[in-house]
């Protein structure tokens, strides 16, 4: 399989770390026994220059010398045709192209582009950039906690971006699962079922990878991980995607867990995840108003109400996921209850 078709059959990929001396200059025999460890271990990608590579080793001259490293020890154990190499890649467009072509010439599958330095860039704008940065090598997109600094990309923005044809890839690791569930619904409705989902959320691997998301165009799941926690563990990282593959096919609790991301995608809704939780009174309340629990939406404090488009939204997900509503069982009983 080409490199394309490995990403899609879901993969453990560590994220590299880097192996420093004593005077934090680069310690190539460690940084290579780590490749080898990684090899060995099954992983079927390695991604380099990456948030866990230290984005800071642009400023120290190594973004260079490490891709090439990585590559030099792939390519000796004879691995290149079974492991993709992913080059992460940051900062304003000119350096992000640049890096991508640091990294088509080392001999790199793709870029996994952090989007974190263009802060207040609109979604149009980050669109341009990843264009340009797909002119050079094919895209991994990467949706990085802002806590550690990314920024918030919404639902809107991954729909845009899977309209870019080179995009191969998508790592998501906001650490969010209102968020999460934007990517996946946003990449899925723009009709792409051939770009991979990776899972980059450190603190729910195995729930992103075990979990069917609903969307529009069916369940979607998770195919592999990218992580920086699978640059420790690989080899039982390895035994574990492969147990998850066999229980997707057996379909072991898949029913229950796709409710579960269903209901998450509902009460993003409902309690307005998408302006930190501003509506989520009048959200609740909108919901009984329609069932003819409530008469109306107010609050005590009048600046309470339903935020911009978040009425829209309570629409979407009560006509995708009618099964999270009591809306016959109110209905048979309601006049009893109000008399």
């Amino acid at each position: 399989m080409d490199a394309r078709a490995r990403l899609s059959a879901g993969l453990v990929i560590p994220a590299h770390p880097l192996a420093l001396t004593a005077r934090r200059t680069l310690d190539e025999r460690h940084q290579r026994a780590l490749t080898r460890y990684y090899l060995d271990a099954g992983a079927g990608g390695l991604a380099v220059g990456v948030h866990t590579t230290q984005f800071a080793i642009r400023e120290h001259g190594l973004y260079r010398p490490v891709l090439e490293l990585a590559m030099e020890v792939a390519n000796a154990a004879r691995r290149l045709s079974r492991v993709v190499m992913i080059a992460g890649a940051i900062g304003p467009t000119r350096q992000a192209v640049s890096e991508a072509e640091i990294a088509r010439g080392a001999g790199y599958d793709a870029v996994l582009l952090s989007l974190g330095a263009l802060r207040d860039a609109s979604d149009d704008e980050l669109i341009a950039h990843c264009r340009a940065v797909a002119d050079v090598l094919p895209l991994v997109g990467f949706y990085l906690q802002p806590a550690v600094g990314g920024r918030v990309l919404g639902y809107d923005f991954w729909r845009a971006f899977a309209e870019i044809e080179r995009v191969w890839a998508v790592k998501i690791a906001p650490f969010d699962r209102y968020r999460t569930i934007d990517a996946v619904r946003g990449l899925s409705d723009a009709g792409r079922r051939d770009i991979a989902l990776y899972t980059g959320n450190d603190d729910s691997i195995v729930a992103d990878l075990v979990t069917p998301i609903p969307t529009r165009a069916g369940l979607r799941w998770f195919d592999g991980g990218l992580l920086g926690q699978w640059a420790t563990g690989t080899h039982r990282a390895v035994n574990l995607l492969e147990r998850v593959k066999r229980g997707r096919e057996s379909g072991a609790s898949a029913h229950l867990l796709s409710e579960g991301a269903a209901l998450t995608d509902f009460n993003a809704a409902i309690f307005d995840a998408a302006h930190s939780f501003a509506g989520c009174i009048p959200g609740i309340h909108e919901i009984l108003r329609r069932q003819g629990l409530l008469a109306g939406t107010l609050c005590l404090d009048d600046r309470e109400t339903l935020s911009r488009g978040q009425r829209e939204e309570i629409d979407r997900v009560c006509a995708a996921y009618p099964f999270l509503l009591d809306d016959d069982f109110i209905a048979a009983n309601r006049e009893r209850w109000l008399s």
